[in-house]
């Protein structure tokens, strides 16, 4: 029988996972689980700043459909892989396709609603999406693997890849509208990451995911060992933290409309209550106790993401050129960083420090950074027009989109 560990989601089948995926040989399961599951988030890390340097060439489109066929291909070799070996090439695989597909999709959001509030409401919507899929997903796969087998958890998946990318080609082919052409070549990502503000979102998009990448690898032992918790508690830990996300995010978009230079304020108060709810997790001693601070922490990091990912278009538009490809790979960059380390250091973190003094260190470096986020309480009185005029008079046009704005302007 195996050791209980990685996601939680194996169900009563969890012991028949060595007899269905043969471990590498010599090594020891939790590691490899973790290694497995950090493989996606480290591969994407390298790709995106090629991904969003790519995405700023050749549009938004083409990228975001090939991320979903590469997402289809990785999710269907999931369902037959029976080795570890292919499993991990599968799992690097979907990282290839989320630092196109996350990257392109996001960048479109921003492209093509580029006015406030309609961008908060459009970002926030994806926000509310990608959380749902994050936190209904060890549910989903545990239900399905315990009563329908291994495959179909990963088989529909990969038709809800599929399908995505053909309401993509209905709705918005790429290439279809020949929009590239009359669009300004992008900033390089490199001068992207040195300009100060981006690197203060960056930086608090990275602090603030650190709570759940870290969580999710380890909550699980340790609700078994602190609480006894059942495989349906263990399943349905993070579930219920989808409705304050959701909520958060409806808050943030109000809020933005009716208070737009306030949005690092939105993000501080965000990173407070998550270092705050970090530090009650392990003070919880029963299921419906720990559901409160996991609320929390999803709350708090829905008000950071929905403050904070407009602001970084809005600081392209102001501060560079309006192509937002590589500004959003680095957004992504900020989310891996926190993925690639949870399911790899925290384990052992509370292996040699204690779960405890994890959950402080991360509640504390939320509270410690939010302070940070007052460097960003000046954006909103940046004018676009000046930046992105001394951008085109620097370099010169480079095409009939540059031509059209310096013959605008001189009018």
């Amino acid at each position: 029988s195996a050791p209980a560990g990685g996601n939680g989601s194996g169900g009563g089948n969890r012991s028949l996972l060595p007899a269905r995926y043969p471990p590498a040989s010599g090594g020891n399961e939790d590691v490899q689980i973790g290694v497995l599951f950090a493989s996606k988030a480290m591969l994407q890390l390298l790709v995106n700043p090629l991904s969003g340097t790519l995405i700023d060439r050749v549009g938004y489109e083409a990228p975001l459909l090939a991320g979903l066929a590469v997402m289809f291909l990785s999710t269907a070799t999931f369902a037959f892989a029976e080795n570890y070996a292919t499993l991990f090439a599968a799992r690097s695989l979907q990282g290839l396709g989320s630092a196109f597909a996350d990257t392109a999709g996001i960048a479109l959001i921003a492209d093509r609603y580029a006015e406030e509030p309609a961008r908060s409401r459009a970002l926030g919507t994806a926000l509310a999406c990608i959380s749902f899929g994050s936190l209904a997903a060890p549910p989903f796969g545990g239900v399905l693997y315990e009563f329908a087998g291994k495959r179909v958890p990963f088989l529909v998946l990969a038709c809800v890849c599929l399908l995505d990318g053909l309401l993509l080609l209905a709705l918005a082919p790429p290439g279809g509208t020949g929009a590239r052409a009359n669009m300004p070549v992008g900033t390089p990502i490199h001068r992207l990451m040195v300009d100060p503000y981006i690197a203060v979102v960056a930086g608090a998009l990275a602090t603030c995911n650190i709570p759940l990448a870290f969580l999710e690898p380890t909550i699980a032992n340790w609700m078994k060992d602190s609480m006894g918790a059942s495989e349906w508690e263990v399943g349905l830990t993070w579930l219920p933290a989808f409705f304050p996300h959701v909520l958060g995010v409806y808050v943030t978009v109000r809020l933005a409309a009716a208070y737009p230079h306030l949005q690092w304020f939105y993000g501080a108060l965000g990173m407070a209550i998550i270092g705050a709810s970090s530090c009650l997790v392990p003070a919880c001693r029963n299921f419906g106790q720990v559901i409160i601070p996991l609320c929390g922490i999803c709350f708090g990091i829905a008000l950071v993401d929905t403050a904070l990912l407009p602001t970084l278009a809005f600081l392209v538009d102001v501060r560079h050129v309006s192509v937002y490809g590589s500004v959003y790979a680095i957004a992504d960059i900020s989310y891996s960083v926190a993925y690639a380390l949870g399911p790899i250091v925290a384990g052992q973190i509370v292996h040699t420090m204690g779960f405890a003094q994890l959950n402080l260190g991360m509640g504390l470096a939320n509270v410690l950074y939010a302070p940070v986020l007052l460097f960003l309480r000046n954006v909103c009185q940046m004018k676009p027009s000046h930046s992105e005029r001394n951008i085109l008079l620097e370099e010169g046009p480079k095409g009939l989109y540059d031509t059209i704005k310096m013959e605008e302007r001189k009018g």
